[in-house]
């Protein structure tokens, strides 16, 4: 498989990556309009301000089509917290380790930077995407019926702290 990771924007992500969360969550969620439009424009917020020595954002194509992306939104980090934001792959990109990747690129770049907590919001049922968040170190910290992404489900607030990072 031709498979690139990407640093940065690049022409038709905020579409692509706006396509493939409403996408898989429409699916398996019933997530509809409310849920893309959030992602859309939160996305294209944070690529408006990108700032290269506190945001990481990266995406993996294959064959030259967008399959997946994660990022790491830093204006918050010396207070709230880097946030680990629009995690995603395509249903052809899972199971070939490309989460992983994206996971070591996106931890990685905390480490680089010393923040010195990443937080990540998602909610209960994701349980292979909760399996890798355990598996770089994140800790279950928060849990509570919400509904921030249009739909009520059981929200879900992970952690990594910076002795975590270290590791």
């Amino acid at each position: 498989m031709d498979e690139i990771i990407s640093k940065g924007y690049q022409p038709g992500v905020i579409g692509r990556m706006a396509e493939l969360h409403a996408t898989y969550y429409h699916k398996n969620w019933g997530f509809g309009l409310f849920f893309e439009a959030k992602v859309a424009t939160d996305l294209s917020e944070f690529l408006s301000r990108y700032d290269e020595s506190r945001d990481g954002f990266w995406t993996l194509s294959l064959k030259n089509q967008i399959e997946g992306g994660i990022a790491i939104d830093g204006i918050k980090a010396t207070t709230d917290g880097a946030h680990l934001r629009w995690f995603i792959l395509s249903a052809k990109a899972k199971g070939c380790g490309f989460g992983n990747r994206l996971m070591n690129e996106a931890v990685s770049f905390c480490k680089e930077r010393a923040f010195s907590r990443v937080y990540l919001w998602t909610f209960e049922g994701l349980h292979p995407a909760r399996h890798l968040y355990e598996k770089f170190g994140f800790k279950l910290v928060k849990q509570a019926d919400g509904s921030q992404w249009g739909k009520r489900v059981i929200e879900q607030k992970f952690e990594l702290q910076r002795f975590q990072l270290s590791l």
